[in-house]
């Protein structure tokens, strides 16, 4: 059985108690992540217009104690809340690129996620993301770009 992501390369990230990373978005590449270690609950808002779920937000909690792996598409977007110190392993399908890195503030109403938290650690990068209007804008613009 092959993975839902052809992956190109693997990443392991520790996260502290109380951590929220994101919410990022790709229009490139898809991740399948897993925690190994801890739990987190993932929040996700799908960007695809014309998808089934378009503009809906979901969490999907995932933990150590409960194996079970998570595929995010080009798309879909996505941030980690880490309840307790945690590591997860993602796979991409896409090296790298600065111009697949796009963002919004993991706390705007519009993303219609309901966080587990009200004041996590959040990076300095991810504090200064704009809304989740300024995200979808980003994403058609790299899409009409990549048809180009």
């Amino acid at each position: 059985m092959g993975l839902p992501v052809e992956p190109v390369q693997w990443n392991a990230v520790r996260s502290e108690a109380n951590v929220l990373r994101g919410v990022h978005a790709h229009w490139q590449h898809a991740d399948y992540l897993t925690v190994v270690v801890g739990r987190a609950a993932i929040g996700l808002h799908d960007l695809r217009e014309g998808s089934e779920t378009e503009g809906a937000g979901y969490i999907v909690e995932l933990d150590a104690d409960s194996p079970a792996a998570l595929a995010i598409p080009p798309g879909v977007a996505h941030g980690f809340y880490f309840h307790e110190p945690s590591m997860h392993v993602y796979a991409v399908s896409h090296e790298w690129d600065p111009a697949d890195e796009l963002g919004c503030r993991w706390d705007d109403p519009a993303l219609e996620i309901s966080w587990p938290c009200s004041e996590p650690l959040i990076s300095g990068r991810d504090r200064e993301l704009g809304p989740l209007s300024a995200l979808r804008d980003a994403w058609r613009a790299a899409l009409a770009a990549a048809a180009h």
